[in-house]
């Protein structure tokens, strides 16, 4: 069990904990002129320490499960558990803040700002916590070192490769260290080499952190190497070691 440092905000971790996120009874039912069903009582639990793929065939909810993991939608009925704190029926305030508290986002899409540096990109989710500004640029330079990346630090996204770039995000999704990451395919665009140096990454940063990491992938292969599986669709959840 891992106990984390307590937050400045409201919500605290008084004492220590299994499991970093929880689904529980997820159902979730998108109202367009007809009701179409996603996800039928989806109940998982995330482990400090561990990385997970999310599998199954396009359409049956990855995404749509990540966002309601990663309270950025809710679902039709259920609970989500972070950290011990539930989440059902909270404001989009108190959900903003448990966003930012907990919740770390990586897409297929890096989502880098042109404009600014490597550098930059990974300060700026600090700097919008209120993290002051030389605190916010050890942690950014801290995190591109362990990525390999400190020679890196000045160069804009247009000057690293797919993978440098994604590497960025990776760090910027760590910045505030969140207990939850969610990734959405983060391996999409990335070759199969760049792929597996991500992976290692994802793990290694995982595993010291205590964190959970959640991650929706096509890459059967991929997923393999992570070390546990949840299939949707299928029921199935297979654990890998």
């Amino acid at each position: 069990m891992f106990l984390r440092r307590t937050p400045t905000n409201n919500f605290s971790i008084p004492k220590p904990f299994d499991w970093v996120c929880e689904a529980r009874n997820i159902c979730h039912t998108y109202q367009r002129p007809i009701a179409v069903p996603v996800l039928n009582n989806i109940t998982l639990a995330l482990k400090p320490g561990e990385v997970t793929a999310l599998m199954g065939p396009s359409g049956s909810g990855k995404s749509t499960l990540l966002h309601i993991l990663g309270l950025l939608e809710a679902p039709t009925s259920g609970d989500v558990i972070i950290a011990g704190h539930g989440c059902k029926g909270l404001t989009e305030e108190k959900r903003t803040q448990m966003r930012q508290r907990f919740v770390g986002f990586i897409y297929q899409f890096h989502h880098l700002i042109d404009e600014l540096t490597a550098l930059e990109n990974i300060m700026l989710p600090q700097r919008i916590r209120g993290v002051l500004f030389e605190n916010a640029k050890k942690t950014a330079l801290n995190l591109l070192q362990t990525l390999h990346l400190e020679d890196r630090a000045f160069h804009h996204p247009s000057q690293l490769s797919g993978g440098e770039q994604q590497r960025v995000a990776v760090a910027r999704a760590l910045a505030n260290a969140p207990l939850l990451i969610l990734a959405d395919e983060p391996t999409g665009n990335l070759d199969e080499k760049a792929a597996q140096d991500f992976l290692i990454v994802l793990k290694k940063m995982v595993k010291t952190s205590g964190s959970a990491a959640l991650v929706a992938t096509h890459n059967s292969y991929l997923g393999g190497q992570m070390d546990t599986q949840i299939v949707l669709g299928a029921a199935k959840v297979i654990r890998n070691k």
